[in-house]
């Protein structure tokens, strides 16, 4: 079995988990078997899932490979950000400096509030009148 090296990492945000495979390559990004300017539509997310690779100087060695499933678009932007942080740890440790201080490392730990009983959301009450 000539297995070529595969690093793995595991990226969460929000509702979103993203499983991240690095394989030695040319800089393809496929999210979901799909290409990742197929996949977001929006530009700003794509410079937020290559954050990483950007930081460390390794946008051009790896392809990453992602399944992501849960939440929205921006949380699992989000998540592929936080797993390839963590897959390009496995790659080298000498990267751990530079992904720290930038914060990839961090798992974002914000989350929807769950609503309340007597109002209408989280924190929205019901409309107020005084007669």
């Amino acid at each position: 079995m000539a297995n070529t090296e595969r690093y793995y990492g595991t990226g969460r945000r929000k509702k979103s988990i993203a499983r991240v495979y690095l394989v030695p390559g040319t800089g393809n990004v496929t999210i979901n078997k799909r290409s990742m300017d197929e996949y977001f539509g929006l530009e700003t997310l794509k410079v937020i899932v290559r954050q990483p690779l950007v930081a460390t100087e390794n946008a051009d060695k790896f392809d990453v490979i992602v399944n992501v499933h849960g939440g929205g678009y921006t949380g699992q932007a989000g998540a592929i950000r936080h797993g390839i942080a963590r897959a390009l740890l496995q790659a080298d440790a000498d990267f751990r400096p530079v992904l720290k201080k930038a914060g990839f490392l961090t798992r974002d730990p914000r989350m929807k509030e769950r609503k309340k009983y007597g109002l209408k959301a989280a924190r929205r009450a019901p409309q107020f009148s005084k007669r």
